[in-house]
């Protein structure tokens, strides 16, 4: 039986393996720093060599994948200062697109984010940390679609990857997920009630913590070799 990837016409099945490779990534079932074997993806996937060059060239220009001369395609790794620009911007164009959100969309459309809300309480009993990202992008899909402005949707789209890289790292400091629920919860109440000003500052707060969390795994992760090497 033929493998679906197989079947598909040669559009969808370069973004089918673009899909793929960027999920994976995002969801850390590629690490930084891995490399990407190209072999290997062709015989995971079924696809053709030409199809994986394609994707990794798209992958390496939305800087999830670097090329390391005489190693090929690797997973990319985010440093600290890359970490605290991408942050800074995630906190402009979030708190914006809130605001927005907040004065701007339908009672249908607050409706499908409180029913995001709701899913990423029940996602964070669950062991498996990729349907805990899935629910949050899910959560700011929601707010992007409502915002009314399409140039911050697609910024902040183009940036969706390299952020839930990040959301992940600050998911794994142990006691950050109940805290930023609580933010959620409090930011998706101030939009519940109209109240764009206050919903705003909640986001922009709610990005400060993340960072504060992300920034304490990224230098811990930064000294372990030297501890190790003691």
């Amino acid at each position: 039986m033929q493998s679906p990837a197989v079947l598909r016409k040669p559009d969808t099945l370069r973004s089918y393996v673009e899909n793929y490779l960027r999920e994976s990534i995002m969801e850390g079932r590629f690490l930084p720093g891995q490399r990407l074997v190209e072999r290997e993806l062709c015989e995971l996937l079924d696809v053709s060599r030409p199809s994986v060059r394609e994707a990794l060239r798209k992958l390496e220009a939305e800087k999830l994948i670097v090329i390391v001369p005489h190693r090929g395609p690797m997973v990319a790794s985010i440093s600290a200062q890359e970490a605290r620009d991408l942050y800074a911007i995630r906190a402009l164009m979030e708190s914006y697109a809130v605001q927005e959100f907040s004065r701007l969309a339908s009672n249908e459309q607050v409706s499908r984010l409180e029913a995001t809300v709701k899913r990423l309480h029940i996602e964070a009993e669950n062991p498996d940390r990729r349907r805990l990202l899935k629910a949050k992008a899910d959560f700011y899909d929601v707010i992007l679609g409502g915002c009314g402005n399409a140039l911050v949707s697609e910024m902040l789209l183009n940036l969706l990857s390299r952020i839930s890289l990040l959301r992940a790292t600050s998911f794994s400091r142990h006691d950050r997920l109940p805290e930023s629920l609580k933010e959620i919860d409090q930011l998706f109440a101030l939009i519940k009630a109209r109240n764009p000003e206050g919903a705003r500052e909640a986001a922009r707060l709610h990005v400060v913590n993340a960072e504060k969390a992300a920034m304490a795994v990224l230098n811990q992760e930064d000294t372990a070799p030297i501890a190790a090497g003691k």
